[in-house]
């Protein structure tokens, strides 16, 4: 592949900001420049929920600023791509925002429709994931041997992700942010006041919620990323390799308290950073420490990376079969660890998934289906029984409810909603017209649950005793039938009769008849 020149452009609730890189080859970029603008596009949003005349102004004006230095590099418009974050996201005057932005200065910012929120919220985790991934490298092996917590707080909202082992165990997006924070202190006692108590009890809060899926006090590495953690890791800690820092707990907490009482000018005095990073910096710093303080982490590792960086990382990389098939083992785990919330058969579970993929991958020319509808029959086959834990009659119904109300690394809300429809029909009546969680959705999305459900409900009928007997499968597509030869067993008396209860929606999607032997 050509080295080629790409920029990421970056807005979010505190400034815009810019990176040129090269692309190379291998999978390998390197920076040539970076820009960046402080604009408080969070006040604006967070206080009104609109971005004002003068915000929009003020863009334009560092936008075309921009322009300027990507004309110099001679970088092509399609190699441009700016993303935006939260405070975009939640204005109510996006739409016409974004509109002025393009025809002013000919930047496409991407930013999605509210019912794709968490669409772009997976992004930010993705890239944050795939920044964090390269920064580490191989040099702290503790990260993928114990539980692990990414922690990124940015203006408004902080990513949390959850590693058990190295494998994801649940990602959330919490509205707390410095622009936020910074907003609460103003309207309880000024600026510069600051409130612990209201922190703390956010950050309990946060707690209840993250300690149903895993106990942080076993959390063991703390990785900090955002403009505060790297700022502290510069000022006390001491280089990992040259996209990461470490910091011990003990220096982390102690520096956090040394500067607690610092004014905006004694940040920028005494730790020479500019006005808009002191001005959120001390409630910032004091947020990641509250949250140090409820871990068992001995250390923070803060990489020198963000979501720009990320990107450009998925750009150099491209469609990397590798990182694909880890991306895809992390959003399974991040159903499995769903499944044990609600105490879900596990052993059953997952015997009825590895089922469905022979079915699925058997059948490849028949469902037509694609490596990610693959991936989200698994997630859908791990949770298909999620709902007996409020009562073994109509769980498929109360199942339904669990999935489309929960959150999984990786996972749109589309196609949660998908999944969750799988869950529900993979017992009971077939889809309705009086189904309203059904019928709303896309008619090819209607398409792929049916797809889903016929499959996994002749995988659930073949482990009807939860006893996990049948070892192997083997599927012989004939004329008119699909024969399924079960390896390992010699009694198939109660399987016969499952697959002839729960083979017929299978028959009506894909015209044949299954049979067993």
């Amino acid at each position: 592949m050509e080295n080629r020149l790409v920029s990421v452009l970056e807005m979010g609730s505190t400034g815009i900001r810019m990176i040129v890189a090269q692309i190379q080859d291998g999978g390998q970029w390197k920076t040539m420049d970076s820009a960046g603008r402080p604009v408080a596009l969070g006040r604006d949003v967070f206080n009104s929920g609109e971005l004002s005349r003068e915000s929009l102004l003020e863009c334009i004006s560092v936008l075309q600023n921009f322009r300027e230095l990507l004309s110099g590099w001679g970088i092509a418009p399609d190699d441009v791509h700016c993303i935006a974050t939260s405070a975009l996201r939640v204005a109510r005057n996006r739409d016409i925002f974004i509109d002025r932005i393009r025809q002013e200065t000919g930047f496409n910012l991407s930013v999605v429709d509210g019912l794709e929120e968490n669409r772009l919220m997976y992004l930010e985790n993705r890239l944050m994931y795939l920044g964090v991934r390269f920064a580490l490298k191989q040099d702290l092996p503790l990260f993928w041997r114990s539980n692990s917590m990414i922690l990124e707080m940015g203006g408004g909202s902080t990513e949390v992700m959850l590693l058990r082992q190295g494998q994801m165990a649940a990602a959330h997006s919490i509205k707390l942010g410095t622009v936020l924070i910074d907003r609460r202190m103003r309207m309880r006692a000024g600026p510069g006041f600051l409130d612990e108590r209201y922190l703390r009890d956010a950050i309990r809060n946060t707690m209840g919620l993250l300690n149903t899926e895993m106990d942080i006090a076993n959390v063991r590495t703390l990785v900090m990323a955002g403009v505060d953690a790297r700022l502290a890791a510069t000022q006390v800690g001491t280089e990992l390799n040259e996209h990461c820092f470490y910091v011990s707990r003990e220096d982390f907490i102690a520096f956090a308290e040394r500067i607690r009482a610092f004014t905006i000018d004694d940040c920028i005095r005494k730790l020479g950073i500019s006005y808009s990073e002191a001005e959120g910096f001390i409630p910032g710093l004091l947020v990641l420490k509250l949250f140090l303080e409820q871990t068992g982490a001995a250390q923070v590792v803060v990489p020198l990376v963000s979501i720009r960086e990320g990107y450009l990382i998925d750009m150099a990389l491209g469609v990397d079969p590798s990182l694909q098939e880890e991306f895809h083992s992390q959003i399974i785990a991040s159903a499995v660890s769903l499944g044990k919330k609600y105490n879900y058969d596990e052993a059953h579970s997952r015997h009825v998934a590895g089922l469905c993929m022979t079915l699925f991958d058997a059948l490849a020319k028949e469902h037509g289906m694609n490596r990610r509808q693959r991936m989200m029959l698994e997630a859908a086959a791990i949770l298909h029984d999620i709902g007996t834990i409020i009562r073994t009659s109509g769980h498929h119904k109360h199942g339904q409810y669990i999935v489309s109300n929960s959150e999984i690394f990786g996972l749109s809300r589309d196609e949660l909603e998908i999944i969750a429809n799988v869950v529900r029909y993979h017992r009971g009546d077939p889809p309705s017209e009086s189904d309203i969680e059904y019928v709303s959705l896309q008619r090819e999305e209607r398409i792929l649950v049916l797809k889903m459900a016929s499959i996994l409900r002749v995988a659930d009928a073949l482990d009807r005793g939860h006893s996990q007997k049948i070892k192997s499968l083997t599927v012989e597509r004939r004329t008119a039938t699909v024969a399924l030869h079960a390896g390992g067993v010699y009694d198939l008396s109660l399987e016969l009769i499952s697959i002839e209860e729960k083979s017929d929606l299978f028959q009506d999607v894909f015209g044949y008849k299954i049979t067993l032997s």
